[in-house]
């Protein structure tokens, strides 16, 4: 069965354009498998004026003729209609219909003068009517050459744009609802918010369990999962699974990546840059830094389930095989809290906002020379410094004090020079009792357990 989750706002806002009296001209991309073709389906289940075209890689020619039989299934006066795209969508503007063209860079790698076709009738005819126009594509690079960029004939027409991200760890606890919150973080930290890789997953079996049948077993829906898409997108993959093996293996710096990966500093450089289009690679910088201007870039993957592949599938199929059942409780299970680790400080980021009363401008991680902290939040009132702790014992005092002292190398000039930080701990295994006691007696101290990150509303 295929579950939906959230996408509200998205539901919304497509509704609005259906309804409205204006034309309207949609674009929808992002990342493979998140749900936008679920998205568009939900969106138009009951209504009788909605064409929705899935295209295929085929010839111009087949292509055109699977649109007019989609079309005139819903409106047969089509049948009467030139057999050509711009007289095609003249017509079913003037019955101010709702048209949905799935995975649009496959029309274009067969006809690339179909953007500026559309743009054609668009200005000539359709922004005229109450049509609603949508493009969908998961061809990031695509899209944003094709359709989004200045350069593009259809830039500026839109009136609508959705870039799907992918749910977070709050939303994804819908795929598995009696799963604890340690092991809700953990099944985010693997599948990530992807709305297909969550949906392998059986709620009723453990959570090993759905990650060997489904990820580590050659019989896995998951098995060869990111490979396949890589494939899709890359024409020379091994080098870009050299870098991502990298990364997840723990290299951040261009240094440590090309050493591990083999590749040459010099090239380094485009091999990541398409990893970040098609975002599976992101550069992150210390917080109190300009995202322009900065040289300390880190580099780590986007997507929960290539770093999990990349960590403990590829390069070790062999002895996945070998190992048969026990793979996750002999390869997975003994690394998995480091695994889980640096997720874990991502999820305590992206709920800081909403766990302490403040108004952030920015919440990241810090570094400097040999100094890290794993939370640092920029608010008009001072500093909000975090440490993370996904280990099996409770969080000491120690922990604290070594804290504070990082903070205290923190510099930033817009900040407020006379405000104390205030501290925020997380911890996995809770807290010592001293620890507690400290945290009693001081306002500027803040302790947070593993329920308190995915109840959070901001990760909603």
């Amino acid at each position: 069965m295929e579950q939906f989750v959230d996408r509200d706002i998205e539901l919304d806002q497509l509704t609005d354009c259906y309804e409205s009296e204006t034309a309207d001209f949609v674009v929808i991309y992002g990342r493979r498998r998140l749900g936008k073709s679920e998205l568009i389906r939900q969106s138009i289940s009951d209504r009788d004026d909605a064409v929705y075209y899935q295209a295929v890689e085929s010839t111009a020619q087949n292509q055109l003729e699977q649109f007019v039989d989609t079309a005139t299934a819903q409106f047969p006066s089509l049948r009467n209609v030139r057999r050509d795209w711009e007289a095609l969508l003249e017509a079913l503007g003037e019955d101010d219909a709702v048209v949905v063209i799935d995975e649009f860079p496959f029309l274009i790698e067969e006809d690339e003068s179909l953007p500026s076709r559309i743009q054609r009738v668009w200005d000539m005819k359709l922004q005229e009517t109450g049509m609603t126009l949508i493009l969908v594509g998961s061809s990031i690079s695509v899209m944003e050459d094709k359709v989004l960029s200045g350069s593009a004939p259809l830039y500026g027409r839109r009136t609508a744009t959705i870039d799907l991200k992918p749910l977070d760890v709050t939303d994804t606890r819908q795929f598995f609802p009696d799963y604890d919150p340690e092991t809700a973080i953990t099944a985010w930290s693997i599948y990530g918010g992807t709305p297909y890789y969550l949906q392998t997953i059986d709620p009723n079996q453990p959570l090993g369990t759905n990650v060997q049948q489904g990820i580590l077993s050659e019989r896995g829906l998951l098995y060869s999962e990111p490979e396949f898409l890589l494939r899709t997108e890359l024409r020379q993959p091994n080098t870009y699974f050299s870098i991502l093996r990298a990364l997840a293996h723990g290299q951040r710096t261009p240094n440590e990546i090309a050493g591990m990966a083999g590749v040459e500093s010099g090239s380094l450089s485009t091999y990541l840059q398409k990893l970040r289009r098609l975002r599976l690679v992101e550069r992150h910088i210390p917080v109190t830094e300009s995202p322009t201007a900065s040289k300390r870039g880190r580099y780590r993957t986007a997507a929960p389930l290539f770093r999990f592949w990349f960590r403990f599938v590829y390069g070790n199929q062999d002895q996945l095989r070998m190992l048969d059942d026990d793979a996750y409780d002999e390869l997975v299970a003994p690394e998995l809290a480091d695994y889980v680790s640096p997720l874990f400080e991502r999820l305590c980021q992206q709920a800081l906002p909403d766990l302490i009363d403040r108004q952030f401008r920015d919440v990241g991680q810090w570094w400097f020379k040999e100094h890290e902290l794993d939370v640092l939040g920029l608010t008009a009132d001072g500093l909000v410094a975090g440490e993370c702790k996904f280990t099996s014992q409770p969080v000491s005092e120690g922990v604290l004090a070594d804290l504070e002292r990082t903070a205290s190398e923190v510099r930033w000039p817009e900040g407020p020079t006379n405000r104390e930080p205030l501290y925020a701990l997380f911890s996995r295994s809770g807290y010592t009792d001293d620890l507690k006691n400290v945290a009693d007696t001081r306002d500027d101290v803040r302790l947070f357990e593993l329920s308190d990150l995915i109840t959070s509303s901001g990760n909603s």
